[in-house]
């Protein structure tokens, strides 16, 4: 019989711990009950649309599963399509516990000139969803029941660890992955998500920083974590491997703009006008942008690929992400015609190539969500709502308020990966890399032969 390591042990006696504190765990309905509506606030259509739409941004996961499997090597695609597909058990677990306490909990901050901003909710508000009812928050999606608008939420917190993998895909050890993503999940996105959505939060309510559904939340903070990640882990032993399955990618593809609709759209929180326009700008600023990048690629001799158009189409879903609701329809097209090109400029330069992100996450997330941010307080709606609508103090804010998004997430991923790495090495040994993960890690291949590494 095999020694088996303390690390699993421990892991195995959290899930066992929490498990059984829920089991047990009692909650007190009157504790906070002024700050939610009665029943009568719901809105039925508004419920069936938040339903639908978190079904869509659940598939969005395992679509991005296909969508980075495809691109790897035939070694390594079950591990690459776990790692990401794993987060909706880790990241799910987490989100009940206290990471949505943390992102929507009761605020913690301070005061600056008299008015309270918030950098993140209090662990123990929402513990174990305690309080998440069918009774619609006052101040968070009044027309849906508060257990909607979080397990809605889940979704968001799901997807963006998931992203990062592919940055260090073929390289990384799957126990020092999932503690990676259970410290990203509570100190880097939850506060984020925080300081970005909830009503006092610092980012939206100072610096007055408008993301409609996660181009800073989301993609931002993915990319610079899967670039810290990158620097970090080093690059591969042999970073050079053809993309083994181009149908998953695009099969990925399709599936993440499918679901895109509901992560959009669905950020409206209601079955309205603005849900409507959202579905719209999505459609048009994903075309746009897959095509742009294919005949861009056409003007430096590259020739028309099917992997160039599915990550076209991705960066554009990506750039009009913040400003979904925010932009009108031919506004959308110019969101995915320029961020294709500046993404396809970034992944393609000789840089980024040295550092080994090895399925582009940065270029593509990253950037997207940088252009995406950038755009949107350029073009958003309104009186003084953004640049080319008198709102040059909107803008500005919007300038720094990137600033120290970039930074939190990029410095703060980057200690978080060094503290996974000091309690477990992040990186596979060279002989676990030079068979593939699918064995080393998981003792699965694609290949009927089956081989048990030590």
């Amino acid at each position: 019989m095999r020694k088996i390591e303390k690390r699993w042990i421990v892991s195995f006696s959290l899930i066992s711990l929490f498990s059984l504190v829920g089991l047990f765990w009692k909650s007190d309905p009157s504790a906070i009950r002024n700050n939610f509506l009665t029943e009568e606030a719901v809105s039925f259509a508004d419920v069936a649309w938040l339903l639908t739409a978190s079904c869509l941004v659940l598939l969005m996961t395992p679509g991005l599963s296909f969508f980075y499997g495809g691109m790897v090597g035939k070694k390594n695609i079950i591990s690459t399509m776990l790692q990401s597909f794993v987060c909706l058990g880790v990241v799910s677990l987490l989100w009940v516990i206290c990471a949505f306490s943390l992102a929507f909990g009761e605020p913690l901050g301070f005061e600056i000139s008299g008015k309270f901003y918030s950098v993140v909710g209090n662990p123990f508000t929402y513990a174990f969803f305690d309080h998440v009812s069918i009774l619609p928050h006052s101040k968070m999606a009044s027309t849906i029941p508060f257990m909607l608008f979080a397990l809605f939420q889940m979704k968001f917190a799901v997807i963006t660890p998931a992203i990062i993998t592919g940055s260090f895909a073929e390289r990384v050890r799957f126990i020092s992955y999932l503690l990676f993503i259970c410290l990203f999940t509570l100190l880097i996105y939850a506060p984020l998500c925080h300081m970005v959505w909830y009503p006092t939060g610092l980012l939206g309510s100072f610096f007055g920083v408008k993301d409609f559904a996660g181009g800073t939340v989301v993609h931002m903070s993915a990319g610079f974590a899967a670039l810290a990640g990158v620097l970090v882990l080093g690059k591969r032993k042999d970073s050079l491997h053809i993309p083994t399955n181009i149908p998953f990618v695009i099969l990925g593809t399709g599936m993440l703009w499918f679901g895109w609709f509901g992560f959009n759209a669905g950020s409206a929180l209601a079955a309205n006008g603005t849900a409507v326009m959202a579905f719209g700008t999505t459609i048009t600023a994903s075309a746009s942008a897959m095509m742009t990048w294919v005949f861009y690629d056409r003007l430096f001799g590259r020739k028309v690929s099917a992997l160039g158009a599915c990550i076209g189409a991705v960066v554009g879903l990506v750039a009009i992400t913040p400003a979904a609701g925010f932009v009108s329809i031919p506004e959308s097209m110019f969101f995915g015609f320029i961020t294709a090109i500046v993404s396809n400029s970034i992944l393609y330069w000789p840089v980024m190539k040295r550092i080994d992100d090895t399925l582009d996450v940065f270029a593509c997330h990253g950037v997207g969500g940088i252009m995406g941010m950038i755009l949107t307080a350029v073009f958003a709606q309104g009186e003084s709502a953004s640049l080319l609508h008198g709102g040059w103090g909107v803008f500005a804010h919007h300038m720094a308020a990137l600033g120290l998004v970039a930074a939190f997430t990029f410095l703060g991923s980057l200690a978080l990966y060094r503290i996974t790495n000091a309690i477990i090495p992040l990186r596979v040994s060279e002989q676990s890399e030079k068979i593939g993960l699918d064995l080393s890690q998981h003792d699965e291949s694609l290949d009927a032969q089956r081989h048990v590494v030590g």
